[in-house]
């Protein structure tokens, strides 16, 4: 089995033949299709895919000819909508999935949450999701979503990162969030596998942690369903009418798909990567692109239980506690584009640029060194949507009253920023939901 050492070497012994290399973004979209089949936890499901398509044999339930609003996309993003819109007392709701929950990006996440964040609204966003996740969704359908709340560990290299965690930990102390500074010496007992010698220090927020992609999914659908709401997978949307008003303003007038049409005034639309080209069904621009993004998953090290998932945002890395195990992964300076999104792609994934990705390993071994000498396990890359300010695309188009936008969150859907519906605050998201709910005239006290 191949060590992220070794991995290291061949990436250096090979580099790539291309005249941009190292000079910003390349488009190796071309070179890098998906793959059917990966060695990763959904292996029966990838091989699934290699037969007849599931969408052939039909929606997994019928539509109805109405809908008060069609959420486009089961992802993290569309289940989340659906589930805070039924839980706001809305009836009429329905989620369409061209394939399966999850599949497209939301299934391959490292499914990380960091509480803290630069911005108050999304502290306070991020700890209305830890409840849901971590305690509410339990409570209500009695499903375990997969929390595993093993703490979360931000890396100071320089001085001024830790003045930007001492700034954090203010922050969250409105907000109720517990975090610590802690010393290199206190990291080093609490992570013993970490080299502490070029640190300033850590933040340590003891309740962070990871869920399961599948598991929040599933849970939250549950509980919309138990609501009122309708999740309709294997139906793949094909275009949305629309229509003018007397005074020339274009409105949403239903959804088209391969099985039949569903007349409603408005559609949300949370298709990740795809949101562009649903976008486009209703003449709406929505900017954002595709991207690689890839991590690998180690063979068993020892002493790593339990210990707390790391970000060090200087050198680009993150460290996912994965039962005796870790996922590495990053966020590279020269991403591969997915030029051609394929609205094929389901559980499929890309193979994996070694070259890209050694600026991840390097990291990573500075961090733990123990990985130097770790075999990996097997190596996950798929799509995730980015937009140019790195802001995710909250509420309603300006072209198109009814089509409101709840995408492009930077690799941060599920993963480290799951975005979710505060209870309080004017967050975007309480924006969204309260637009969408006053244009439907449901009671005012429910919109706040």
């Amino acid at each position: 089995m191949a060590s992220l050492s070794r991995a290291l070497r061949v990436a250096a012994a090979h580099p790539r033949q291309s005249p941009t290399w190292g000079m910003g973004p390349c488009n190796l979209s071309s070179a890098a299709g998906p793959t059917a089949e990966k060695s990763v936890p959904y292996q029966r499901t990838l091989k699934e895919g290699q037969g007849t398509s599931v969408v052939a044999q039909g929606p997994s339930r019928p539509l109805p000819s109405t809908a008060n609003v069609v959420v486009i996309g089961g992802g993290s993003l569309g289940c989340q909508t659906l589930y805070h819109l039924a839980k706001l007392g809305m009836s009429g709701a329905v989620l369409l999935e061209r394939e399966r929950l999850t599949s497209g990006t939301t299934w391959h996440t490292a499914g990380l949450l960091w509480q803290l964040r630069p911005s108050d609204v999304e502290v306070e966003l991020l700890a209305h999701t830890r409840r849901v996740v971590s305690r509410e969704l339990e409570e209500e359908t009695g499903l375990h979503t997969g929390w595993i709340q093993n703490g979360g560990l931000f890396i100071a290299s320089n001085r001024q990162r830790l003045d930007e965690y001492k700034r954090l930990m203010s922050l969250g102390k409105a907000y109720g969030v517990e975090s610590h500074v802690l010393s290199p010496a206190e990291t080093k007992t609490l992570y013993p596998l970490m080299n502490v010698d070029d640190l300033y220090g850590t933040l340590y927020v003891p309740h962070d942690g990871t869920m399961d992609p599948a598991g929040t999914c599933t849970t939250l659908a549950r509980a919309a369903s138990a609501r009122g709401a309708q999740v309709i997978e294997n139906c793949p949307v094909t275009s949305i009418r629309v229509w003018t008003d007397d005074f020339g303003v274009r409105r949403v007038a239903g959804v088209e798909t391969q099985h039949g049409s569903i007349q409603t005034p408005c559609v949300v639309n949370c298709a990740g990567v795809w949101a562009s080209a649903v976008g486009r069904m209703a003449g709406v621009k929505v900017p954002l692109v595709a991207m690689h993004h890839a991590y690998v998953v180690t063979e068993r090290i020892e002493g790593i239980q339990n210990m707390p998932n790391v970000r060090d945002h200087d050198a680009s890395v993150y460290l996912r506690l994965q039962g005796d195990a870790l996922s590495v992964g990053g966020y590279e300076a020269n991403p591969i584009f997915w030029e051609e999104v394929s609205d094929k792609f389901a559980f499929s994934l890309f193979d994996l640029d070694w070259e890209v990705f050694t600026q991840h390993i390097e990291g990573a071994i500075n961090r733990v060194p123990v990985l130097e000498k770790t075999g990996i396990k097997s190596t996950v890359c798929g799509p995730e949507s980015f937009t140019p300010d790195h802001k995710p695309l909250m509420g309603e188009a300006p072209e198109l009253r009814g089509f409101f936008l709840g995408c492009g969150f930077n690799s941060a859907g599920e993963s480290g920023q799951q975005p979710s519906w505060p209870p309080r605050g004017r967050s975007y998201q309480k924006i969204l939901l309260a637009r969408i709910t006053c244009r439907l005239r449901i009671s005012p006290d429910r919109c706040h």
